[in-house]
Order: structure tokens, then C-alpha cells, then sequence
């Protein structure tokens, strides 16, 4: 199908460099489980969503902070490969940020971060321009997304996640937030929101404005491998086809498909076809 032109989209959170054992099952509480396979790979919401965005074809600038370390320069080098501007990714004297995870054999996983840079996430010299669509993510201070809400005038989408309470301000000004079914029972303050985007794992998402649903969309069945970077994938996802002009229910279907490609790899920045090919037919 002929796709729209996909709009420009300025990322701004957290970079990680991701440490995942792979284990039949996740330990419980002081237990060790032996017989994982251990992977590195490049992590956090904010770089995970902006490298999906590149992949799906949009122009993406990143704005976040890495360490003056050798994950730092490693990071950089893999989202610009990944057709990333990092201009405006910051280099800082801390360690780069740090998530260590554990994957079950049903890609269940735990996870504990370590924030590092991303502590100094700031907009010193950053410009948004008024066609940039801006996506956000709570991996970073609460200030720097009410800095943006406050000076960015296009489309912004705020991932809220981690749950944590919101201030009105916010809640008036961005367009769109996208949640799981946990984080929308944690923030009850959403009920009111112009947008809200929330995933229910395999059983799809649904789209709400004022609280009213206006979308819904089933989950695309898929083999689970590592589901750590499908809900980035599909807040990219969503959020290009929302701003590229597609309706509530074709966009959510998009964003469906696109995260369970995402949780059929093991890596959590999978690669991704052009977002029109994940769109409904028709």
C-alpha cells in the first residue's frame, strides 16, 4: 500500500546498555538459577523507541546522555548506524546507564537499572522545531518531560512509564500517552487525558480519548523470545502513524504488529521493515 510520509520525531530519554541472562526460569528471592546465556546489547526506552523509529523509516533525533566511557561511545556508534542523529545525545562524566535483566523461557523477565547518565539528561541547545513529534518516556528526570511539555510546540507522546504521579500541567498539555494495563491502573489521573494508548500484552491495545474508547485492536500472535523492547517498539509505532495521518484503529493495528515482531527477537532493538508494511490492507 502507498504510505504517507512519515513524520520527524525527536526522542528524548534514556540510553542503556542492556546485560540479559537468558534462564529457563527467573529466580525467586535469594535463589541462583545456573545454565543461562549471557547477551549485550543496547537498551533503555528512550534509545530503544528511537532506534525502532529509525528502522520503521523516520527521520529521528535522540536527546538523551551517555557516559564518557566505552558503552557511551559503543551506544552513539550503534544508533547512528541504526540512522539515528545523536547531535544532541549528550557525552557526561558519569557511567553509562545500565539495565540488568533476566529472561525466562516464556521471555517473561526482571529487571533492575542502573540510571547512571541518564541522571543527566538536559535540553541545554536543544531546538524542536513545530512539525517535530516529540516522545518522551519517565526512565529520566520528571523536570526535563515538563521542560519539553513546556517548550516544545508540536505532537507529544509520553510513554509513562515507569508509573509515577503526574502533574497537571503535563496531563493538559500532551496529546498522547501510552500505557500497559498495570501503569493505567497506577494513574488513575489518565481518565481525563486527550489520549490514551493502552496495551494489554497479546490481547492487543486500545485507544481512549477523555476516557471514551475509540480504537481497538487485536494482539498478531507471535512466538516470544525477549518482550523487554516491544511496548518501545510499539509506542514508536504508534505514535509515526497517528502523526503520518492513519486512523485510531489502523494505527493501533500497526503498533500490535510491530511489537510482536518485536518479541519474536531476542534483542531488545530488533530490526523492523518499513512501517507501511505492518499497516492493515485495504
Amino acid at each position: 500500500m502507498t504510505s504517507a510520509p512519515l513524520p520527524s520525531l525527536v526522542v528524548v530519554g534514556s540510553a542503556n546498555v542492556d546485560v540479559t541472562a537468558f534462564v529457563e526460569r527467573l529466580p525467586t528471592a535469594g535463589e541462583t538459577v545456573a545454565g543461562g546465556r549471557l547477551a549485550r546489547d543496547l537498551g533503555g526506552k528512550g534509545a530503544n523507541q528511537a532506534v525502532a523509529a529509525a528502522k520503521l523509516g523516520a527521520r529521528v533525533r535522540m536527546v538523551g546522555a551517555v557516559g564518557d566511557d566505552a558503552d557511551g561511545a559503543w551506544t552513539r556508534s550503534e544508533m547512528e548506524k541504526a540512522g539515528v542523529d545523536t547531535t544532541d545525545l549528550r557525552t557526561v562524566d558519569a557511567a553509562t546507564g545500565t539495565a540488568l535483566i533476566v529472561v525466562d523461557a516464556t521471555a517473561e523477565n526482571q529487571i533492575a537499572v542502573c540510571q547512571g547518565a541518564n541522571d543527566h539528561v538536559r535540553l541545554d541547545g536543544v531546538d524542536f522545531g513545530d512539525d517535530d513529534a516529540v516522545l518522551l518516556q519517565l526512565e529520566i528526570a520528571l523536570s526535563v518531560v515538563e521542560e519539553v511539555a513546556a517548550t516544545a510546540a508540536g505532537f507529544i507522546a509520553v510513554n509513562a512509564a515507569p508509573a509515577r504521579r503526574l502533574p497537571e500541567k503535563l496531563l493538559r498539555r500532551v496529546d498522547l500517552f501510552i500505557v500497559n494495563e498495570t501503569e493505567r491502573d497506577l494513574l488513575p489521573e489518565l481518565a481525563d487525558a486527550r489520549m490514551v494508548a493502552v496495551t494489554y500484552g497479546a490481547a492487543g491495545a486500545a485507544l481512549f480519548r477523555r476516557g471514551e474508547e475509540i480504537a481497538r485492536a487485536d494482539g498478531v500472535p507471535a512466538e516470544a523470545v525477549n518482550t523487554v523492547g516491544a511496548g518501545d517498539a510499539f509506542c514508536a509505532a504508534l505514535v509515526l502513524a497517528l502523526r503520518a495521518g492513519h486512523s485510531p484503529f489502523d494505527a493501533l493495528a500497526a503498533a500490535c504488529a510491530v511489537g510482536s515482531a518485536a518479541v519474536s527477537h531476542v534483542s531488545s532493538q530488533p530490526p523492523f521493515e518499513h512501517l507501511s508494511r505492518y499497516l492493515p490492507e485495504g
